[in-house]
């Protein structure tokens, strides 16, 4: 049965390292489509995915996933949910081959299966006896998005998928999850390289300090030089 209830709903969401006061208050709504959370490194954006995975020990605040609290439940219960998590640093394991990583999901019959993986990502298919050691920086990306989607998620997580690629793969990954939103599914972004967050997502908000500090529009985000360096440092380019 259809649901009116958003994707993803945070509300009052703070977070601790130790006696380190990381999320403060958090608060924003995924309704549909893409999302993209943009901001410098130490402003609490992996936390705040670490938080929704229920990966931290210490978090307070409302998480609801398609009207269902969050907070509390082991990893493998929100996974299981239907939210699927692509991490920094993909997180492979350099013993196992890219067909192992894939198979070592438990699919649910939906439309994700070891096929349409490699239909997605030929290159994967190519490679599947290949260890993740041995893969390209694009295609540790490739598997381990496609080691989030075998379990056939309603919401996506990616945190800095960009990071360490070549241009061209990028552009690569941003239009395939551009397909991936436009054949819908919901998409939380994170992402330091403003040309990848304003080419997935219209709604752009800026993290600063463990807090949402600023929503806006990719058009504003890409174009207001004051913006970008108030709240993400980068520097003016004088000519």
């Amino acid at each position: 049965m259809p649901t009116t209830e958003p994707a993803l709903a945070i509300s009052g969401l703070n977070a601790y390292y130790g006696a380190a006061h990381i999320l403060q208050n958090v608060e924003f709504r995924l309704d549909s489509g893409a999302v993209a959370v943009v901001g410098r490194n130490g402003m609490g954006k992996s936390t705040m995915c670490n938080a929704i995975m229920g990966l931290l020990p210490r978090v307070s605040g409302s998480i609801r996933f398609f009207g269902e609290e969050i907070i509390g439940k082991p990893p493998h219960r929100i996974a299981r949910a239907g939210i699927g998590y692509v991490p920094q640093g993909r997180r492979l394991f350099p013993s196992l081959n890219t067909e192992e990583h894939i198979r070592m999901i438990r699919a649910d019959g939906g439309r994700w299966t070891l096929d349409e993986i490699y239909n997605l990502f030929p290159q994967l298919g190519q490679r599947r006896r290949l260890s993740a050691a041995q893969l390209s920086g694009g295609e540790k990306q490739m598997l381990a998005i496609g080691r989030a989607l075998v379990s056939n998620p309603r919401l996506l997580i990616m945190d800095e998928p960009s990071e360490g690629l070549a241009p061209a793969i990028v552009q690569t990954l941003v239009e395939t999850l551009r397909t991936l939103a436009d054949d819908g599914m919901h998409l939380l972004v994170v992402e330091q390289n403003l040309g990848v967050a304003t080419a997935l997502a219209e709604r752009q908000l800026i993290m600063l300090r463990g807090r949402i500090a600023l929503e806006t529009d990719a058009g504003v985000l890409a174009s207001d030089v004051e913006i970008q360096q108030r709240y993400l440092g980068v520097a003016r380019s004088d000519s």
